[in-house]
């Protein structure tokens, strides 16, 4: 079995990593740069970098940020936010990111997923997608924050996604952000079942346990969290290290 990949995802706003529940009551909590670097430093297999206000106020990706990052992490790092054009992308991985996350503007032009993925490979493409669950049971795509459905089948957007070249999909339950009450678990099934490409969880993680029981109860192949490593309530050896102990492969957090 594949190693487990441990990500943690700093969400940027006007430069600062912010965490807020549900994308509403946002707090500042510290330089992305220096947030980075850390997380290196502590065995972290990937990097996450979204702007969380490029789609919803119309900004480009900061780049210079996602310079500074990449000189100063040595793992993957995978950047989105305000990712419109084949242009943003081709920025983008100049910049030094290893992948872009694109996610607004392949729900409204699914086939910028088929152009980046035929121009810069399907490993440079993850297509993050943002659901929820409605009253019937499926789960409807949703953008900007959640602000607006987008009435798409999550789990169908997800095949097609595949189908267009995505090398990976980053699924966030709208649910469960920031909630801290563990990963939405039927979502994740959901979505595995259909595709063979890499889905890493996101939204919900609180504690622990909820690493261990995201990959022992579903085939995700990463976790992404913000808040409790933001915050230092977890180190990402503790994580692996819990990991481990279950059996669960692990990349080893030495360097």
């Amino acid at each position: 079995m594949l190693a487990k990949r441990i990500i943690p995802c700093l969400d940027v706003r006007d430069g600062k990593v912010v965490k807020g529940i549900n994308f509403v009551g946002i707090k500042e909590v510290g330089d992305p740069v220096e947030c980075a670097a850390e997380y290196d430093r502590q065995g972290a297999d990937e990097i996450v970098f979204l702007d969380i206000t490029a789609s919803n106020e119309g900004r480009g990706t900061m780049l210079d940020v996602v310079r500074r990052t990449a000189q100063k992490v040595f793992v993957p790092l995978t950047v989105g936010g305000g990712i419109r054009t084949i242009e943003d992308f081709r920025d983008t991985l100049r910049a030094g990111a290893d992948k872009v996350s694109v996610n607004s503007a392949a729900v409204k032009n699914p086939q910028l997923i088929k152009e980046a993925a035929d121009i810069f490979g399907c490993q440079c493409v993850v297509v993050a997608i943002d659901a929820k669950k409605c009253k019937d049971g499926h789960y409807t795509v949703v953008i900007n924050g959640g602000r607006i459905d987008m009435g798409i089948d999550a789990v169908e957007w997800a095949k097609k996604a595949e189908e267009l070249g995505a090398g990976e999909i980053l699924l966030t339950s709208m649910d469960t952000d920031g909630v801290k009450g563990g990963f939405d678990l039927d979502m994740l099934n959901a979505v595995c079942s259909v595709v063979k490409i890499p889905v890493i969880a996101s939204g919900g993680c609180g504690k622990l346990e909820h690493f261990t029981e995201v990959f022992e109860k579903t085939n995700a192949s990463a976790a992404l969290a913000a808040s409790l490593f933001h915050y230092k309530e977890l180190t990402v050896g503790e994580v692996k290290e819990e990991l481990a102990r279950h059996d669960i492969p692990v990349r080893s957090t030495q360097k």
